[in-house]
């Protein structure tokens, strides 16, 4: 199957459709800020960004060699999604083309959904500031599920909670874990070329240019 013959496309979200990286960044380091720890840049942070928050604080605790026991890292955990909530997309921006690419798949019919491990309560308040939650059926975040990304199984809860049949959609992201959590459950995976994406190793066919290369020509004919 093509990249133009699916009839759904599940989508990641930071780093694939919007630049959040500011805003987890900001996050971040207020949480660091309250704890005595130093700041960092948001490229940094941005590194870090896509295996959900207990790993973004977890790892880069371990990386700065700052103390990272379960109980420092919860707690830190806990004062990072706290600043996070309290502006969740005010430096949020979106990647080129990606509300006019996703009004034009959702006019061309086809049905469009969100894995990602963002926590699930963030994720709805930032679709619906960004004012994109029209155009998804569902949206899952890492706390919606039993186990989140890489675990095949988050993704697959996406496609259940959206009726698909197998072969028929496939997953859209920016990061080896999306590739992963693809491959691991047997979907077609296609890569964004901005967030990290360009770092991700797919067949040339699989690597986009915008979203809109998912649009089946017939579909683009017909508007």
């Amino acid at each position: 199957m093509t990249a133009t013959a699916y009839s759904a496309l599940i989508f990641d979200l930071d780093g694939t459709l919007i630049d959040s990286a500011p805003d987890i960044a900001r996050a971040v380091n207020a949480c660091f800020a309250a704890r005595g720890w130093p700041e960092l840049e948001v490229a940094y942070v941005e590194s870090y960004i896509g295996n959900g928050p207990r790993r973004l604080i977890a790892d880069i605790l371990v990386d700065r060699g700052l103390p990272s026991d379960p109980e420092t890292v919860d707690a830190a955990m806990k004062g990072y999604l706290d600043a996070y909530s309290q502006d969740p997309a005010g430096r949020c921006r979106l990647f080129d083309h990606v509300r006019e690419d996703l009004a034009a798949l959702h006019g061309a019919g086809i049905r469009l959904g969100i894995c990602t491990n963002k926590p699930h309560e963030l994720t709805a308040r930032i679709l619906d500031l960004l004012h994109l939650a029209r155009y998804f059926d569902v949206a899952l975040g890492a706390d919606a599920v039993p186990a989140c990304k890489p675990d095949p199984g988050h993704l697959l809860a996406v496609a259940e909670a959206m009726q698909l049949e197998p072969g028929t959609y496939a997953y859209v992201g920016d990061t080896r874990v999306d590739q992963a959590t693809a491959q691991a459950a047997g979907i077609p995976f296609f890569v964004v070329p901005w967030g990290t994406g360009p770092g991700v190793e797919v067949p040339a066919q699989n690597r986009l240019s915008r979203l809109a290369d998912l649009i089946a020509p017939t579909a683009i004919a017909a508007q």
